[in-house]
C-alpha cells in the first residue's frame, strides 16, 4: 500500500499534515498487525539519540527523522522502511551484497531504502545508521573547517 500511495498518489504529499496524518495511521495498523515492528523502530530511535550531536524528531513526509547538527541523515516510516542517505560510493558497495535498495523516489542520489522486515535486521539497520551518521559528522566538519 506504501507503494502505491507514494507512487500514484505521491502528490498528496505536499497537502499540509497529509503526510504525516498517513504515516500515524500506518503506526496504527502496525500497531495491531506487526507490533514488534514498532518496538525495532524504538530500538533505532535510541541508536541514534546516543551518537553525539543528534537529535530525532517527525519527519516532513511522515515517520521519524534523524539528524546531525541540524542535517538530516535517514529517517523511518512506520511501516519499517528506513531511507538512509550515504555517499554514492558507499551505496554502490553496499547494493552488491543485496541487502539495501535504491531510494524509492531518489535513484541517482546517495538515499538508500532498507526495510525493517525482523528482529535481525534491526543490527544491519544500525550499521548503516552509523555509516550514514559518520558521513553526515565527518561532511558537516569539514563544512564547518571550511568557515573558519
Amino acid at each position: 500500500m506504501f507503494s502505491f500511495v507514494v507512487n500514484r498518489v505521491g502528490f498528496l504529499k505536499d497537502i499540509p499534515l497529509f503526510a504525516i496524518i498517513f504515516d500515524s495511521l500506518m503506526r496504527f495498523w502496525m500497531f495491531f498487525t506487526k507490533p514488534e515492528l514498532l518496538d525495532w523502530i524504538d530500538d533505532l530511535e535510541e541508536n541514534v539519540t546516543q551518537m553525539p550531536g543528534t537529535t530525532v524528531g517527525i519527519h516532513k513526509y511522515g515517520g521519524t527523522e534523524f539528524n546531525y547538527m541540524g542535517k538530516e541523515f535517514a529517517h523511518v516510516h512506520s511501516n519499517g522502511l528506513l531511507d538512509i542517505l550515504l555517499n554514492k560510493e558507499l551505496k554502490q558497495s553496499l547494493m552488491t551484497e543485496g541487502k539495501i535498495k535504491d531510494h524509492h523516489l531518489f535513484k541517482n542520489s546517495g538515499w538508500i531504502s532498507f526495510y525493517l522486515q525482523n528482529k535481525q535486521d534491526l543490527g544491519y539497520a544500525c550499521y548503516l545508521l552509523n555509516k550514514a551518521y559518520d558521513h553526515t559528522k565527518q561532511k558537516q566538519n569539514s563544512i564547518q573547517l571550511d568557515t573558519i
